[in-house]
């Protein structure tokens, strides 16, 4: 696909991936909407993008995408100011990361099934029908390892991007005859202010190595990528292919690897409690 002038909905512009994501397209000279609840860091990332002077052009919605009149509305508004829709990138989305009990039942469990597996699937039910009309469109769907594979700590998460995993592999083959392609990113650790909102709180000061971690820059480049060179799914950096490769098929010594070196650990004075 040749990205200039084609209209792209971004949603979760706001910051981290979903900005760096605008950003790319913006340098390809596409029709960018802005969507998040944000506004006024969607109105300075606009006026970044607008002054590239490449022909990019942006326009900027306040959305939530947990509720279905805001994603209704984002579509509307983005055909009456650009009359198609091209690309859809459903990167609107966030994490709580605790222990299951832990967790509030609105605000980290209901919360994170809202946006994250509701708000992708509605967006993509409003946008669909355009796309289908036009016999063609792209939509790219954030998902992340944690789709891939689960661990502690990460149970609502990971839930909520395996939902958008298997969302995604069936609508890529609904769609598929009407020329539109459905392709899922996931991203291993991204230094982006998710760690900031998901409360983590380990004692084994267990992360993602260094030499894996990506940028939000990284990651919006390779959403560009996926929208010119569409795949099924892509993995990034590839080294967690082999983790994924694990847990599929030797999934009992992912089980003892991460229980014995993580969950005891991190939960030692628990267990020890009589």
């Amino acid at each position: 696909m040749d990205i200039k002038g084609k209209v792209v909905i971004v949603t979760g512009a706001s910051s981290g991936i979903g900005e760096a994501t605008a950003r790319e397209f913006g340098r390809e000279g596409a029709k960018i909407v802005l969507a998040a609840r944000r506004v006024d860091k969607l109105q300075s990332l606009a006026m970044d993008i607008n002054s590239m002077g490449n022909g990019a052009e942006t326009f900027v919605v306040q959305a939530d995408l947990s509720k279905l009149e805001d994603i209704q509305m984002l579509v509307a508004q983005t055909l009456e100011k650009f009359g198609r829709i091209d690309v859809l990138v459903n990167n609107a989305g966030f994490g709580r990361l605790d222990w299951l009990e832990n967790l509030d039942p609105i605000k980290d469990i209901q919360a994170q099934i809202d946006v994250n597996v509701m708000g992708v699937i509605q967006t993509t039910r409003q946008v669909l029908p355009v796309m289908i009309k036009q016999r063609a469109g792209s939509i790219i769907n954030m998902c992340s390892m944690a789709g891939l594979i689960g661990t502690p700590t990460y149970t609502i998460y990971a839930a909520s991007k395996h939902a958008v995993h298997g969302f995604s592999e069936a609508l890529r083959r609904e769609v598929k005859p009407w020329g539109i392609d459905v392709s899922l990113i996931y991203p291993g650790g991204v230094v982006t202010e998710f760690n900031q909102h998901a409360g983590i709180k380990r004692k084994t000061n267990a992360s993602t190595p260094k030499f894996m971690l990506l940028t939000a820059e990284q990651v919006g480049s390779a959403v560009v990528k996926l929208v010119r060179r569409p795949r099924r799914m892509w993995i990034i950096p590839w080294l967690w292919s082999v983790t994924a490769f694990m847990n599929k098929f030797i999934p009992g010594f992912v089980d003892y690897t991460t229980i014995t070196r993580f969950t005891i650990p991190e939960r030692e004075d628990e267990l020890n409690v009589k």
